[in-house]
């Protein structure tokens, strides 16, 4: 006898159904059309011999005849598009685009979208418009056209006008006394005729200081002559010159800029140098370029394509001071000795300590700051080792201690202090600080090589490299940072730059408003700055004209409204202020 042959996956369908219908539709098959015995046929398809009775009384008396229902079938005609395919053929034989049949269909009552207009034109065999000049669109308003930026039309003859960023105009002062100008040119950064070079850094750190998120959202600036009068233009470039503009500015002279730009904020007091808050941030990167590198957005706790941006701010007056964001992987671990060579190259010291993450550098290049005689804090990541090294120390190991913090919630964490070496670190050891009772749900392990301070110390000093934290936050609402997603395309390395002398700018203000040295730009613009104001240009001064705000008094305080300042690109015009 030949051994049987095994199913096939067709024939499996029909013997072996998985569909309870179908199950029910092979198993009366093979009862009625088949003759099976009543019996075997419950066997073969899984129903007792009762279960199978009742199935077959109920197909008998007509209850299971819908075994093979039939699809529904759809419309097969188009309500919106059918009755409004002749007008749209009729408006695109009179050369109309998409754009004027919508607008034409909206006024005959016929609700069409874009892209049905499009699919519809696409089925009449209707290729894509050439692009058409300006007298062979239809009549209708359009968008007015603004002047091309240009120094050589700048108007000086006496006028007066309104802008709306009148509080824009307490930066001229600063922008003259620090040199703006002159450290374009030294970094040899590019420039036209029609736009020289500090006209058009002008023009971008404008945007920057007002909060103003996209680089094409330019376009609703033009027309405003005060942001025009203190860049220095008759109007403020568009977006396709600070597209291109940008995409001339190498790495070379932006550094060059970042170095001269750090030596004057140190010649004004602003970087005592003596502590340093390290970090990095992912910019993200939504287009399709695929050497865009992935790397870990934590505002999005996942990794994705960004640009990875290295920053550095001073510890007690949280000015940024160094940036570089032409980082690829791989590069990141030692980008915290390439900042210790720029602070070595600006003061001729490394900087003296350095607080930071456990993610941003090695524990090889930790022994190569330590062998420069710096000091730094970081924390030391929670492995499953350190966990249960933790848990088994006895309760008396851990010893209270008191953090002078008077609004901080937890005051009074538990420390363990331990020497400990790491064999990548080399022989010299490092303190070891276990700590609980922070507010987080697992203990806390900082790592330093400082020998002498008090955990108390360590604590609040590291707690306090949350101010880069919070910095970057505001750079990322406020400043825009990541707003680089958009049609105009920007050398990302010189955003950032601009968003480095940006918060310094606002950091030397707060400095000078009492009761505000603390304050994040956002609300040193909302409560000083954003406000509108009449412009006034004679022969020999710009007078701004301020309205009556609430924070006025503390502005006046301040001082920095009764300077006369002689600003060079207005041809020797003094700037004055006048308040109500």
């Amino acid at each position: 006898m030949p051994p049987p042959k095994g199913l096939t996956d067709p024939a499996r369908f029909f013997v072996e159904p998985q569909q309870p219908r179908h199950r029910q539709y092979e198993a009366l098959r093979a009862y009625f059309a088949e003759g099976m015995p009543s019996a075997e046929a419950a066997r073969r398809f899984g129903y007792t011999p009762g279960a199978f009775r009742v199935l077959c009384h109920a197909f008998r008396h007509g209850r299971l005849h819908d075994f093979f229902a039939d699809a529904p079938r759809g419309p097969q005609v188009q309500t919106k598009k059918d009755p409004a395919r002749p007008l749209i053929i009729a408006l695109r034989k009179q050369n109309l685009s998409i754009y004027d049949i919508h607008d034409a269909l909206t006024h005959q009552g016929h609700r069409l979208s874009l892209t049905a207009i499009h699919e519809v034109l696409r089925a009449e065999g209707f290729a894509r418009l050439p692009r058409r000049r300006d007298e062979e669109r239809p009549q209708r308003p359009r968008p007015e056209r603004a002047a091309v930026a240009d120094v050589r039309q700048v108007r000086v003859a006496p006028r007066r006008f309104a802008t709306a960023m009148g509080g824009l105009f307490v930066f001229v002062p600063w922008l003259v006394r620090l040199g703006l100008d002159d450290l374009v040119s030294a970094a040899g950064l590019p420039g036209t005729r029609m736009i020289p070079a500090a006209h058009a850094v002008r023009a971008a750190l404008a945007l920057k200081l007002t909060s103003t998120e996209r680089r094409s959202h330019v376009m609703d600036l033009v027309f405003d002559e005060g942001l025009a009068l203190w860049a220095g233009l008759n109007v403020l470039p568009k977006t396709t010159f600070l597209s291109q503009y940008s995409s001339r500015l190498g790495p070379r002279r932006l550094a060059t800029l970042l170095d001269g730009w750090v030596k004057t904020l140190r010649g004004h007091q602003v970087l005592p140098g003596q502590s340093f808050n390290l970090d990095f941030h992912s910019i993200p990167f939504f287009g399709a370029d695929e050497f865009v590198e992935k790397h870990y957005v934590s505002r999005r706790s996942r990794r994705q394509k960004s640009v990875l941006a290295f920053l550095a701010q001073d510890g007690d007056t949280r000015v940024l001071c160094y940036c570089n964001a032409d980082l690829r992987k791989g590069e990141e671990a030692d980008e915290v000795l390439a900042f210790v060579r720029f602070w070595t190259r600006q003061t001729g010291q490394p900087p003296p300590h350095l607080v930071f993450d456990s993610q941003l550098t090695t524990y090889r290049n930790l022994a190569a700051v330590n062998a420069r005689g710096i000091t730094f804090i970081t924390l030391r990541r929670r492995t499953p080792a350190l966990l249960r090294e933790m848990a088994l120390q006895p309760r008396a190991a851990w010893r209270t201690v008191q953090l002078d913090v008077p609004h901080r919630l937890y005051q009074t964490p538990k420390v363990i202090d331990q020497r400990v070496r790491v064999r990548p670190y080399g022989t010299d050891p490092l303190r070891q600080l276990f700590i609980q009772d922070l507010g987080h749900e697992q203990p806390t392990v900082l790592l330093t090589n400082d020998l002498r301070a008090t955990p108390s110390a360590l604590i609040i000093r590291y707690a306090r490299r949350m101010l880069i934290e919070n910095g970057l936050a505001d750079a990322v609402n406020f400043l825009h940072l990541d707003a680089l997603s958009s049609a105009v395309a920007l050398n990302v390395s010189f955003d950032v730059l601009l968003t480095t002398i940006a918060t310094g700018l606002y950091r030397l203000l707060a400095l000078k408003l009492r009761g505000f040295e603390r304050a994040q730009p956002r609300q040193i613009w909302r409560r000083f700055l954003k406000s509108p104001a009449h412009v006034r240009v004679t022969a020999t001064e710009v007078v701004v004209e301020l309205p009556r705000r609430a924070h006025n008094p503390i502005l006046i305080a301040s001082g920095l409204l009764d300077e006369r300042t002689v600003v060079p690109w207005w041809n020797g015009r003094r700037l004055r202020f006048e308040l109500p």
